[in-house]
């Protein structure tokens, strides 16, 4: 039996975690990452915690195979399962006990104390059980999990895991089971379960939304405040009706432009709003009490450029696979990913297109935190059945749900590539799927742009996005700056050939924001091992000047609103990153910057003085 240690919300775990819900953080939590047994189950026979013959150890949160979590099996296996003896803290009468998973891949079951408390499906959302009932009383508590992910099962949501036994071509290894933090925190009996912020600039105004479970009360009431840089910006109380509350908390217009922007979220200035949420009872106590935040901030689109706080906004993102070399999908701690963020931002870019990932929310926090933009992508499924629509639906619908309020979140994509519907051209089915996510989509949130199929065959889309990989700048140049470029390239040009849109005419889009939203991809790796790519550079001098050199072009094609350039860093047989996968960049990190975004880069890291004279 072991006794955890209550955390402050501020406080990393053992591992190096922070918080891992940051948008609802309360005065307490408890990390169970760390060491667990294990078993791994081949076939997948085992049903009950009681058939396991627990014969390893594992390092929790990092899936099983990789080598963090000290099992390294990268083979093929059903199921796997995991058990932890714990103390449970002391609760106050009406106080409640929740466990919370980050994500477990793929179909979870949980135990507590040998009670079933149900299943969760889908490998990349949150969830959690109250196990007050089941553990507290004892005053002990043993969790077991199992955990099934049919390593070929391609009509799941999968993103870059192989189906085969040896990662290939742009895919990688497996990730089974836990894979991001589990923990616990004390509730009320009455409390806040979500809250999400919705910004009104229009208005000045901030949208809150909050939901309260637990026992019922009659009279409930919610005092939210807002406050930025310790001036309180505005405070209200509520009315709970029904267990929700849904209102727009208006702040004082400053008026005058320099005020105004001192308040908004952008990269180079990502000024967050803090937020305070109490929930009080009829008799006038104190329920629940949450911290949060919020921006104030808007992403839209207008004609054929992308808008960031009504003004158009280039946007120079790079393709960030969200890997790392000895841990996989789970980045190694809270440090990892703030860096990940900085290096970004160090090379230029005001953003990331997260690809076939959901990312965990302390790397959305430090974008938020830091200024980063993020384009969020469902990873894919592989086959077109109703089962992979279902899973998909069910899912990416969780995913908005989990990141609605994050203000890095400037975009949904839900689909890449045709990948899980790779007949759109022939079959009407797959492409009313791709017209029905996407409007679900802007359904659940209709403040954010929505690619429905990022890089060709666009059939419901905000914004067109092409991939393109041809490794020649004057080509590229040619074929994006000739007169007339937009109707040329929706009837006759092929990238990846394959069409760009394939519902209506051709000036149809032409007052659509166009994106080239994958590009480059040279590769550059001393280990021969390393080869994927869709060029080669064989130095790192010949890597920088080729890298400059399509950067030059892309940067001056008007016809885009902006770019992504693949990718961030090398990912285990991909050897195309700008960084090696440790994170050592492959040439100086400033010359990384300087070709990302030319003389802009200069100004916006204050090297005005490296410029000639006419260009200050």
């Amino acid at each position: 039996m072991m006794r955890i240690p209550q955390l402050a919300p501020d406080q990393l775990d053992s591992s190096g975690r922070g918080y891992p819900r940051p948008q609802l953080r309360r005065d307490a939590w408890w990390s169970l990452n760390g060491e667990w047994d294990f078993a791994i189950d081949p076939s997948g026979l085992w049903r009950m915690p009681e058939h396991v013959d627990w014969a390893d150890t594992i390092e929790v949160p990092f899936s099983p195979e990789t080598a963090a979590s000290g099992i390294e099996n990268t083979g093929f296996y059903r199921a796997c399962w995991y058990r932890r003896r714990i103390e449970t803290p002391v609760l106050l009468p009406g106080q409640r006990l929740v466990l919370h998973f980050g994500a477990v891949d793929y179909q979870a079951t949980v135990w507590v104390n040998a009670t079933c408390l149900g299943e969760h499906l889908g490998g990349y959302t949150p969830f959690s059980f109250d196990i007050t009932q089941h553990a507290v009383a004892l005053g002990e508590c043993e969790i077991v999990v199992r955990a099934e992910d049919d390593p070929q099962d391609l009509a799941k949501p999968r993103g870059k895991q192989d189906w085969r036994l040896e990662p290939h071509s742009i895919w990688y290894p497996r990730t089974t089971g836990i894979w991001q933090t589990v923990w616990m925190e004390v509730v009320p009996a009455t409390a806040l379960s979500r809250v999400t912020f919705t910004p009104h600039m229009a208005r000045w105004e901030i949208g809150v939304g909050a939901w309260v479970d637990g026992v019922p009360h009659d009279r409930l009431r919610l005092s939210v405040t807002l406050t930025s840089h310790e001036t309180v910006l505005a405070g209200d109380t509520y009315t709970v009706i029904a267990g929700e509350v849904h209102r727009r908390v208006a702040l004082s217009d400053p008026g005058i432009d320099d005020s105004r922007n001192e308040l908004l979220w952008s990269p180079p200035s990502p000024n967050l709003i803090e937020v305070q949420l109490d929930l009080w009872g009829e008799r006038g106590e104190l329920l629940d009490h949450a911290l949060s935040y919020t921006a104030l901030r808007s992403t839209a689109v207008q004609g054929d450029r992308f808008v960031l706080n009504n003004r158009p906004y280039v946007l120079r993102l790079v393709l960030d696979q969200g890997y790392w070399p000895e841990s996989g999908l789970t980045a190694p701690d809270d440090a990892a990913l703030r860096k990940d963020v900085e290096l970004a931002k160090a090379m230029g870019f005001n953003g990331v297109r997260k690809h076939q990932k959901i990312e965990d929310p302390r790397y959305l926090y430090w974008a938020d935190r830091l200024g980063l933009v993020v384009w969020e992508e469902m990873p894919s499924a592989y086959r077109f059945t109703p089962k992979s629509v279902e899973r998909l639906t069910r899912e990416w619908t969780d995913v908005i749900a989990r990141d609605y309020s994050h203000p890095c979140v400037i975009s949904w994509v839900p689909i890449n590539e045709s990948w899980g519907v790779p007949n759109l051209t022939e079959i009407p089915s797959e492409r009313h799927f791709v017209q029905a996510v996407y409007h679900l989509t802007r359904t659940l949130d209709g403040t954010r742009p929505v690619i429905g199929n990022d890089g060709w065959e666009s059939v419901a889309t905000d914004i067109i996005g092409i991939h393109d990989y041809d490794d020649q700048p004057d080509r590229m140049g040619k074929r994006y700056h000739a007169d007339q470029v937009l109707p040329r390239l929706f009837k006759r040009e092929r990238p990846g050939g394959r069409l760009l849109v394939l519902d209506g005419s051709a000036q149809t889009h032409v007052d659509q924001p166009l994106m080239l939203t994958e590009f480059g991809g040279i590769a550059f790796a001393p280990d021969e091992k390393r080869t994927w790519g869709y060029s080669r550079s064989s130095t790192a001098k010949e890597f920088g000047e080729r890298y400059r050199a399509l950067l030059d072009v892309v940067r001056e094609l008007q016809v885009f609103s902006g770019f992504c350039y693949t990718q961030f860093a090398d990912t285990y047989q991909e050897a195309n990153g700008l960084l090696f996968a440790d994170r050592t960049p492959k040439i100086p990190i400033e010359d990384i910057r300087a070709a990302t975004a030319g003389r802009l880069a200069m100004r916006e890291y204050g090297l005005e003085q490296l410029l000639p004279a006419e260009d200050v």
